[in-house]
């Protein structure tokens, strides 16, 4: 079935795309949700006659979401949770508790925009990536520290400066050394 894509959808197509898709997918999910319109010359016409609208609202959409993200640059999140003896946690820091952190910073994203591959059962940082829009994403720094550490102190394995893989550890830069050498 041949529909036209009202909006991007991931692993199918960008606005005013016509596509084929299998019946059920069309009449049961894309249609109904206003995803899509059936490819129709009547359908056709009236996409063209939204398209300056939506491209209206998509530029507004997208510099509310640079915004936003440049809101967001910069900001670190920190979570205690209790673990065992080999750091790994008793329960997980889930996508929902990072945007509970987020919107108890003033910051309201929707979960599904955390992409988080698997809860978080360590202990230690990871860089969680948020897709706020279409092409902007931000990282932001997650760390998760048994109750009463310190969660700015320095994880074991940056103290030496060179985490495995010969990358450089975030910290001061090593001294350069000048031309007078």
């Amino acid at each position: 079935m041949k529909v036209i894509l009202n909006d991007f959808i991931e692993h199918l197509g960008e606005r005013g795309d016509s596509v084929s898709v299998k019946p059920g997918y069309a009449n049961n999910y894309l249609i109904p949700k206003g995803l899509a319109y059936f490819d129709t010359p009547g359908n056709r016409r009236r996409f063209q006659q939204e398209q300056k609208t939506w491209e209206q609202q998509d530029t507004q959409r997208r510099s509310a979401a640079e915004k936003l993200a440049a809101q967001l640059t910069g900001t670190k999140l920190a979570f205690e949770r209790r673990a065992g003896e080999k750091d790994v946690l008793f329960g997980s820091v889930t996508a929902a508790d990072i945007g509970a952190a987020l919107a108890d910073r003033g910051f309201e994203i929707d979960r599904r925009r955390i992409m988080l591959e698997h809860p978080i059962k360590e202990l230690g940082a990871v860089d969680v990536v948020i897709n706020i829009h279409r092409g902007i994403d931000v990282v932001v720094p997650v760390r998760v520290v048994r109750p009463g550490e310190d969660p700015d102190a320095l994880a074991p394995e940056y103290e030496e400066g060179v985490l495995e893989g010969g990358v450089q550890a975030a910290g001061p830069a090593p001294e350069a050394a000048t031309a007078s050498e």
